[in-house]
């Protein structure tokens, strides 16, 4: 397996609003959302901070909160193919989910760890250090950024690699899956519906087979940005929490 490979975790994160009833919100936090909220209203002024909160929290570190975390790496089998597994975090709880990521991410054989997304760097990897910040949870070594040099910083974004330098350039995943051919990870959802999804139909599985999906999406992305073929879905490995990656 080439060298450069062995060392990523490729990730992705799903994230709702921090609570189902706008109403049960601390008042400060209220107050801080009609701020918030009053951005977004100067193109809909007919929305309440109440409809947008349940539309929009979920994207903010500040209103939102880590319900799903999935992981995948690159290995050779036996016959020395290269080959992905995969493992998930889940929980209601977040303080599980962030904790279950960090020790993951600081074992000793992780040492020389790359943390890959797709968007991570806008998003991923600063919403994670938020709320594990939020939550009291020290910042692993791989998201601690403070003190480092740019090129110090060991995380690597697929977008950032499709820019080429076009700092003002957004593309998403589903089309550059669709441009490169790779399995697409939208099947009966999508990332906006997964705030409906956990909230009204209560189906943390739902969204945790979609977040998994993402994460091998974003391996198979990296490979092809590589000028590498793809990882044939049959040596695509699940793995429970307990399994090591």
């Amino acid at each position: 397996m080439n060298s450069d490979l062995k060392d990523i975790l490729f990730l992705d994160i799903e994230t709702v609003a921090i609570s189902d009833n706008y109403n049960t919100l601390d008042e400060r936090l209220k107050v801080q959302w009609s701020r918030k909220a009053g951005f977004f209203k100067q193109r809909d002024e007919l929305t309440t901070d109440e409809q947008l909160f349940h539309q929009r929290a979920g994207i903010y570190a500040e209103f939102g909160k880590v319900v799903c975390i999935a992981v995948a790496k690159f290995y050779e089998n036996e016959s020395h193919e290269l080959c992905i597994k995969t493992k998930y975090f889940a929980d209601d709880n977040e303080y599980q989910v962030l904790s279950h990521f960090r020790q993951l991410v600081e074992k000793k054989d992780l040492s020389n760890l790359k943390l890959c997304a797709h968007n991570g760097k806008e998003f991923d990897f600063p919403y994670l250090s938020r709320r594990m910040l939020i939550n009291g949870i020290p910042l692993p070594a791989v998201l601690s950024l403070s003190g480092k040099k740019s090129w110090e910083i060991p995380h690597l974004d697929t977008m950032e690699l499709w820019k080429f330098g076009d700092y003002k350039h957004y593309t998403s995943l589903d089309l550059l899956t669709a441009l490169f051919k790779i399995p697409s990870s939208k099947g009966s959802m999508d990332g906006s519906k997964v705030n409906e999804v956990y909230y009204k139909e209560k189906n943390l599985n739902k969204i945790s087979e979609y977040c998994v999906a993402d994460v091998v999406a974003v391996a198979q992305l990296y490979l092809r940005l590589k000028g590498e073929p793809i990882v044939d879905p049959q040596k695509i490995i699940s793995s429970n929490e307990q399994e090591k990656i």
